[in-house]
């Protein structure tokens, strides 16, 4: 299941973030692809909002290259992958607990292709032609496949 979204500002992409965070549940991996500075980390901050109930400190973990939080819904893994050389050091910063029982934004997924499980939501967000508008292309595998017909009932 494929759908493309426009997304003119950045308030749609946070929009977006809170439908998916919605019909997320433990054991979701929501891979998280697109250029630097296009919105990924915008993107899991709405995302960890949402699940939270409140304004979280969602720094970009380019450096720490994982962040966790708890919600209601379960534990969510932030990672940003961007740093990695080879796909196998994704073990050391604990992505197979996050795979098992934890809700996993990842960025940079091609980094860790391998160990990333079929049924996944895939979104790739790109620059569009307004400024602040994107385009988020979003691929559905597995369970995702239906909650994202949910999510777009028209097409």
């Amino acid at each position: 299941m494929e759908r493309v979204a426009s997304l003119a500002d950045e308030a749609a992409t946070v929009a977006l973030a809170q439908a998916i965070a919605a019909v997320a549940r433990p054991g979701d991996v929501i891979a998280l692809a697109g250029d630097l500075g296009v919105g990924k980390t915008r993107f899991a901050r709405a995302f960890v909002d949402a699940l939270t109930g409140e304004r979280e400190e969602v720094p970009s973990p380019t450096f720490t290259l994982v962040q966790t939080y708890e919600s209601s819904a379960g534990t969510i893994w932030h990672f940003d992958l961007y740093r990695l050389s080879r796909s196998d050091e994704a073990y050391e910063l604990g992505i197979e607990e996050a795979l098992a029982d934890g809700i996993s934004l990842i960025e940079w997924p091609d980094r860790a292709a391998p160990l990333l499980p079929d049924q996944r939501l895939d979104l790739t967000l790109a620059f569009a032609a307004a400024p602040n508008a994107r385009t988020a292309r979003l691929v559905g595998r597995g369970s995702w496949a239906d909650r994202l017909t949910g999510l777009f009932p028209n097409g």
